[in-house]
């Protein structure tokens, strides 16, 4: 680890300065932009996916914030009331810490035992410490911080080497030589890791929780950064914290939480030194349909939590005690790969646990806890959802759609950021784009995960597990993934594309089309004048006719079918609007029936657009022409397929333009 800074990580004026500027070109652009079309009934398909399965996961997010509030404003001042109160009469017999140090820099390593010790000082209660080290130095380290402060007294120092398998069978081998030790009737234990910084009064103002409640089985708190990295990486870190906090915040509203961090958390020892919950942190395993038996490799605080909340305990969030940990990416000069293995280690291990604790049901925690633990396993999947609407309407609907969705994220997640930074006490614009990033990307690997979860790797230790010892079945194993990550995805790709009307089962229009591109295969020569006839009749009355983008050719064909008795039921043909756009190029015979923008006969190319369209004129009836580019081209092999029929390749009728249809 790289030099620590002194103070709490944040973006430099320099970076937030540029982001809001970036912004606002982003935002100008946007609505310069901004079809007006997108507020048109053809647009009910991208409301629907992108706004109504929004409203439906941020009226949830709501919720959550709504309970942070309570609690926050609520609830907590009185239950710190009682924790103070209690805490002044009263304090654990013993306590214990656990502190696991896996290669830290000294620098740290230094300032994590010198203000671990100051606050063992000022706790003044019995205290036998239990350092989980890599090696001597770390020894000599502490050993240096003692003697700074004098040896105290009431503080013992137990020693334990670490074996470099993991945090888990460290913390088990603590854990039993607690339990040899007998903790007497409410002792505590505080676990942390070795890379975490107290804030003064930290154990004063979190343990005398368990004081004030006997039914607490274990607490964890706020927590801050000290990052090394650039500004992103600042912002990213406190971005998590202030999710954290607000969602900590809420879960602890029915005296549950999702997790008990490793970072910093309290437990009665009594619970502890239990055997199965020593096995749990040491063995956690799972059977799975597909990877078999295979343990945990990280998650140690997933396996802690679970214990307690199956056997009933509650559990408490702490807003007002935050401690700070020295953070740092796996490798700082590579943002995305690095957040990208931190999440799917994070991600995995909430995988692998939810499940199981799912299955207790809401009876141990709560129906708000317990459906939390669903929401997490359906939010990966309705995430996903606006971003694919929004390249399947991009793409095959309106490109201009891309700034209207744009517009949507902006909205959101600026709505977002501002009700974080209302709790968190802080504001950073680049928190916008990192909700976006990880949301999207967030999603994307969860649901990676949960295809592979038996996959795991410690970047910082370097070890991984999960996976089976011969390269056949790892393949196998890895295959068998891809396919069904495939198809689930699949599955929902399928689903938008209908339920958006994407794709669509073909009209008359579109088999005539495809009959028509056949016969352009013999002839040479796509003809419009069938199918474009079949829509003008076809539609209901006072419809348009929209064209494909491409090339057509229409003559007097068109004018003949029409003119035979049947109803024009069309009030205008309407092209492409987009890159590929819609040309006609129409004979001489049907530029006769066509009025330009001037309002002049046709003779010449022509563009027809919205405000300048042309207009086609069949007997009593007209036709406007928009979006649509007309060429006149007299093209006798058009001629005589427009008066052939395809499957007898007879003629069926003279080629002289009729005078009136």
């Amino acid at each position: 680890m790289s030099k620590p800074p002194l103070d709490r990580s944040v973006a430099s004026k320099a970076t937030e300065l540029t982001t809001l500027l970036l912004m606002l070109a982003v935002l100008v652009l946007v609505i310069a932009e901004l079809p007006a079309e997108v507020f048109s009934p053809e647009s009910k398909s991208f409301f629907f996916a992108i706004g109504a399965v929004g409203v439906w996961r941020y009226s949830w997010w709501l919720i959550q914030a709504v309970r942070s509030v309570w609690y926050n404003r609520r609830v907590y001042p009185r239950l710190r009331a009682e924790a103070d109160a209690a805490g002044a009469v009263a304090h654990p017999p013993e306590l214990f810490v656990l502190c696991t140090s896996f290669r830290i820099d000294p620098e740290v390593n230094f300032r994590v035992y010198d203000a671990l010790v100051r606050e063992l000082v000022d706790y003044a209660v019995p205290t036998t410490l239990f350092a989980s080290v890599s090696d001597r130095t770390d020894v000599d380290l502490i050993t240096h911080v003692l003697d700074d402060h004098g040896w105290p007294a009431h503080i013992e120092v137990r020693y334990m080497f670490q074996k470099g398998d993991g945090k888990r069978s460290a913390m088990a081998e603590v854990l039993r030589a607690m339990s040899r030790r007998l903790p007497a009737p409410g002792s505590l234990l505080v676990s942390m890791d070795g890379d975490i910084l107290l804030e003064p009064e930290t154990l004063r103002r979190s343990l005398s929780f368990f004081q004030a409640d006997p039914e607490l089985g274990a607490l964890t708190t706020n927590n801050s950064a000290i990052v090394i990295g650039n500004d992103a990486t600042c912002e990213w870190y406190d971005l998590r914290y202030a999710q954290r906090h607000l969602v900590m915040s809420s879960l602890s509203l029915s005296n549950r939480l999702l997790v008990l961090t490793g970072r910093y958390s309290a437990f009665r020892a009594d619970l502890a030194v239990q055997p199965e919950f020593i096995d749990l942190v040491e063995n956690d395993q799972v059977e799975h349909w597909r990877f078999g038996h295979f343990k945990f490799l990280s998650g140690d605080d997933k396996s802690t939590w679970y214990w307690l909340l199956k056997n009933g305990w509650k559990m408490r969030y702490l807003p007002d005690v935050t401690v700070t940990g020295f953070e740092e990416l796996p490798d700082r000069q590579r943002f995305f790969a690095s957040t990208t293995d931190l999440m799917r280690r994070w991600y995995g291990n909430m995988l692998r646990t939810s499940g199981r604790a799912i299955a207790l049901g809401p009876r141990p925690m709560g129906m708000f806890a317990w459906w939390s633990l669903v929401d997490q396993r359906l939010s990966m999947w309705t995430t996903l959802i606006g971003p694919t609407v929004a390249v399947l309407v991009t793409l095959f609907v309106r490109p201009s759609f891309l700034f209207a969705y744009l517009l949507w994220i902006l909205f959101t997640r600026s709505i977002a950021t501002l009700i974080l930074a209302w709790q968190r006490g802080r504001f950073s614009l680049l928190w916008v784009p990192l909700i976006y990033y990880n949301q999207v990307w967030g999603a994307i690997l969860k649901t990676y995960v949960s295809f592979r979860f038996n996959r795991q790797k410690w970047s910082r230790q370097g070890i991984s597990a999960g996976e089976p010892s011969d390269p056949l079945a790892v393949r196998r194993q890895r295959r068998m993934g891809h396919l069904l990550h495939g198809v689930a995805y699949s599955t929902l790709l399928f689903v938008l594309v209908l339920s958006t009307g994407t794709l669509q089962p073909p009209d008359r229009m579109t088999l005539a089309i495809g009959q028509d591109l056949g016969n352009q295969q013999q002839h040479g020569a796509e003809n419009a004048n069938r199918w474009l006839s079949l829509m003008i009749t076809d539609l209901p009355e006072g419809g348009s006719v929209t064209l494909p983008g491409g090339h057509f050719r229409v003559n007097e064909g068109l004018l003949e079918s029409l003119g035979q008795g049947q109803k024009v039921r069309a009030d205008g043909i309407v092209g492409a609007n987009g890159l590929a756009r819609t040309t006609l190029a129409i004979s001489p015979g049907v530029a006769a029936h066509i009025l330009g923008p001037d309002g002049e006969p046709l003779d010449a190319p022509t563009d027809c657009a919205t405000e300048q369209s042309c207009v086609l004129t069949l007997g009593q009836d007209h036709l406007s022409l928009v979006n649509v580019r007309l060429e006149i081209d007299a093209d006798p092999i058009m001629d005589s397929m427009a008066t052939t029929d395809p499957n007898t390749k007879e003629p069926t009728g003279t080629q002289e333009t009729p005078t009136d249809v």
